[in-house]
């Protein structure tokens, strides 16, 4: 046990104080204070000593400088059962301190809201977190308290305990108190990295908040959680069942997909993080239709996601299949009624998501691969036609379809499109080959097709041989994109050129692993 008797409280976040302040008032401990904190604790009719008073020292530098003082530090750092550190105290008249609440400056918040570099420069907290860190590291005789959400448990301690502490419950809170200012710390160094345009520093300092504990991970024998670089999620979950790690997994496939679609037109269905079906089709209930259309058996139990408000009239049609998961850019309250009435389908809205300076990170072995998500917006001068044989307005944009939807699929990947929805998709082959045999299939399967139909297809990385490209055109397939760069392109070409096949070339790859 360590009792209590003296508690030095610095706080950015005033709230919720009063109770604190009323469980230290009854076991008479002494209150040191500075600033806005002092003035506070005095309002709320408590007594308490100012910083300055207590060191003998002024604030200065226009507040940079006010626990920054031996007196304070030596009094947080010394340890109790040490003669040598109750000698040294006794010389400097120092005395010791037991308790530490402290909450930084806003620093994350005041990144969201300001550009002004100098303000955010202030807005760095200096005090704060060193006098964090000397409690922490010296949790076997004081008590570091960091967030208002710890104030309920603080305070059954020290109730419990007639105004102690245990070694245990300290301990806990020097582990949260160190991951308090690594949080810290993180942030502004991710800050001058933005500034200075560095993305991969010599060390790289990743930030994330708990949001829940999962049931289990990609198998029941797994644990797992999932983590926020933000406070709170930016989708919602309106109704249905905890969301497993297979579901967020799939659901972030979703939503990268759909938000590549042009502004509230799309839909598409993921089955274990691949596209199975996709449309930008303007009418959106037809727009699922033919999504679901492209491999109705995968789509059952998928996740579908919806690029654009879901209303009535397709919450009747959505719950007439089995989803996991439905995902759209808001809902009216008609189709909430709707959806809900099958309880365990989970309806997660996405209209607060934002997909801006997005960074892909995959750890494994102690180690993390980071780069840049492939979501950049496709332009005409990233394509050149190298064909004979030259595709009008219509089919150049089903091509790009075909390829943005290429790039979210498990390589090696193989889109067949038509009327800017597919209708055959390979993934996840070793050979390209196969996966052209997989999207073929799966058009003959479940799409009728004409002859004079306009069948385009993409790849996300070059042919290596013709027989890919052969394979699709004996399919019925008209027009082709795919990346340059194999040693066999002007086969490729000649290729294309033999059958009267349109042949675009990609200046980029897109493999997804």
């Amino acid at each position: 046990m360590s009792k209590i008797k003296k508690a030095l409280i610095s706080l950015s976040d005033k709230k919720n104080l009063k109770p604190v302040l009323k469980i230290l008032k009854k076991y008479n401990v002494q209150l040191i204070s500075s600033g806005g904190t002092y003035k506070e604790i005095k309002k709320l009719g408590f007594k308490c000593l100012e910083v300055s008073k207590y060191t003998g020292s002024p604030e200065i530098l226009n507040g940079r400088v006010k626990t920054l003082h031996p007196k304070i530090h030596a009094g947080i750092l010394s340890k109790r059962n040490s003669k040598s550190n109750k000698k040294d105290l006794k010389k400097q008249n120092y005395e010791e301190i037991d308790l530490v609440i402290v909450n930084f400056y806003p620093f994350e918040e005041i990144i969201k809201k300001n550009n002004n570099h100098k303000k955010i420069i202030e807005n760095i907290d200096v005090g704060g977190p060193t006098m964090v860190r000397a409690a922490a590291k010296n949790y076997n005789d004081v008590t570091v308290i960091t967030s208002p959400y710890q104030y309920k448990n603080l305070i059954s301690e020290m109730n419990k305990n007639k105004g102690s502490t245990t070694i245990e419950y300290r301990q806990k809170l020097s582990e949260e108190a160190f991951c308090e200012t690594g949080y810290y710390d993180s942030l502004i160094a991710n800050y001058f990295a933005k500034v200075s345009g560095n993305k991969f520093q010599k060390k790289k300092l990743f930030h994330a908040n708990l949001i829940e504990k999962l049931r289990y991970g990609e198998n029941p024998h797994q644990e797992s959680a999932i983590y926020s670089s933000q406070k709170f999620l930016s989708i919602k979950q309106l109704n249905g069942k905890q969301l497993s790690y297979n579901n967020y997994n799939d659901i972030f496939s979703a939503l990268l997909i759909s938000k590549s679609f042009p502004k509230n037109i799309g839909t598409v269905i993921v089955k274990h993080a691949n596209p199975c079906g996709a449309s930008i089709n303007y009418n959106k209930i037809k727009s699922f239709k033919l999504a679901l259309s492209c491999d109705p058996i995968s789509a059952f139990g998928g996740i579908l996601s919806c690029n654009f408000k879901i209303k009535k009239e397709l919450a009747l049609e959505l719950n007439k299949i089995f989803l996991e998961v439905v995902i759209g850019n808001g809902f009216d309250k008609d189709a909430i009624k709707i959806l809900s009435k099958k309880k365990n389908l989970r309806i997660i809205d996405s209209s607060n998501l934002q997909l801006k300076n997005i960074q892909n990170i995959h750890s494994n072995l102690d180690s993390m691969l980071v780069q840049a998500s492939d979501t950049k917006l496709f332009k005409a001068s990233d394509f050149k036609v190298v064909s004979k044989k030259k595709p009008n307005s219509e089919i150049i944009k089903n091509l790009v379809f075909a390829f943005n939807i290429c790039r979210f699929v498990k390589s090696n990947a193989i889109v067949i499109a038509k009327n800017e929805t597919t209708i055959g998709i390979g993934s996840g082959q070793p050979s390209r080959l196969d996966s052209c045999e997989i999207a073929v299939n799966k058009m003959k399967k479940f799409n009728k097709i004409e002859n004079n139909e306009k069948i385009v297809a993409a790849s996300d990385a070059f042919f290596p041989f013709v027989d890919g490209v052969e394979k699709l055109v004996q399919s019925g397939v008209s027009a082709i994109i795919q990346p340059s760069g194999s040693i066999r392109d002007k086969e490729i070409i000649k290729f294309a050129n033999q059958t009267k096949t349109i042949l675009v070339f990609s200046k980029t790859r897109h493999f997804k692993h």
